[in-house]
């Protein structure tokens, strides 16, 4: 079971690198509206998916794994993600990729994300009563009362193609050197279609449960409900990472593009040469993603991705939100030097 994981991360680390989706420069640069490559990729990857996947629910091959529409958590938790998302210039996901290049920035982001992971566990007592109120698991499949009738269909099918159409909207507004994008955005959908399957995994991509998983097991803070809730979605997701770092790696190597390096190309354009800064920043960036992503119940993999594929609302509201704090951080944290 651990090698099958461990080849869907490394395809999963590979379709990312490909497309240069993992990049500090490709992220923070949809942070400051100068790159749209993430956002059409994902368009593409829900547009597709949702076709495969509710087409995969409806005739009995997967099933459902819409997360809860848990307003507090997924509007604030949104934000707070996006926010850290903008600083990193990384996702949960996205990070082992880079740590597999080389980016020392990325391992140091880890880090502050194991930190954000455990403080999200000792906290979650505490802040429980703000992630509410809890409106249940919402989605296309559930508003057409569970039948997948020909209009169930007929939806699926017209808003996957106006989540594509939309990329490449993007596309001619913001045109790309190439078509690596698109081509990630479809190998993303079919490979959550082949996660999603009964005979596979039965559950969606994701990444970010590994990190308070990871984090509780080094901590000892294993004796509490949200560890044992946890527990094992994440150490799926924890082994789903282990191959995309190792994907991260080997192709950098085959490409030579292999780099020990903390400072990237955009970052120095905002903010200078100091190492020591961006590595205090993407620790900061890390423990923001990773806390934000915990209270959402999900990030860019298995939220925005596995659950817009599903057409759930939680995960559509937790993407308009994602951005919404990506974009305005984006605008206060990156000026010029």
């Amino acid at each position: 079971m651990n090698l099958q994981i461990l080849v869907f991360g490394f395809l999963f680390g590979a379709i990312l690198q490909r497309a240069r989706l993992n990049k500090y420069n490709t992220i923070s640069g949809m942070a400051t509206l100068e790159d749209y490559t993430v956002a059409k990729a994902i368009l593409v990857a829900i547009g597709l998916g949702a076709m495969l996947i509710n087409f995969e629910i409806g005739t009995g091959q997967a099933l459902c794994h819409v997360k809860p529409f848990i307003a507090g958590g997924i509007m604030l938790g949104g934000l707070i993600f996006g926010s850290g998302m903008a600083i990193l210039g990384y996702c949960p996901g996205t990070m082992a990729v880079s740590l597999g290049e080389g980016s020392i920035d990325a391992l140091v982001g880890i880090i502050g994300g194991l930190l954000g992971g455990v403080v999200f566990t000792a906290v979650l007592p505490a802040i429980s009563p703000i992630l509410g109120p809890d409106w249940g698991k919402i989605s296309l499949y559930t508003i057409m009362g569970g039948q997948t009738t020909f209009l169930f269909y007929f939806i699926t099918m017209l808003l996957g193609a106006g989540f594509i159409l939309l990329a490449f909207y993007f596309d001619k507004k913001h045109k790309a050197p190439n078509y690596r994008w698109l081509f990630a955005g479809l190998a993303l959908a079919v490979l959550n279609a082949m996660v999603f399957l009964k005979v596979t995994s039965n559950r969606p991509i994701g990444a970010s449960t590994s990190y308070p998983y990871l984090a509780d097991q080094l901590t000892g803070m294993t004796s509490n409900d949200y560890f044992g809730k946890i527990a094992t979605p994440g150490h799926w997701e924890m082994v789903f990472l282990l191959g995309a770092m190792v994907a991260g790696l080997v192709f950098s190597l085959l490409s030579k593009e292999f780099k020990i390096t903390a400072i990237h190309s955009r970052w120095e354009h905002y903010k200078g040469k100091s190492v020591s800064k961006r590595l205090v920043t993407a620790f900061i960036g890390g423990f923001i993603l990773i806390f934000g992503a915990r209270m959402a119940g999900g990030c860019t993999s298995g939220h925005i991705l596995s659950g817009g594929m599903q057409l759930a609302v939680s995960s559509l509201v937790f993407g308009i939100f994602v951005f919404a704090g990506l974009l305005i951080t984006g605008k206060l944290f990156y000026k010029k030097k």
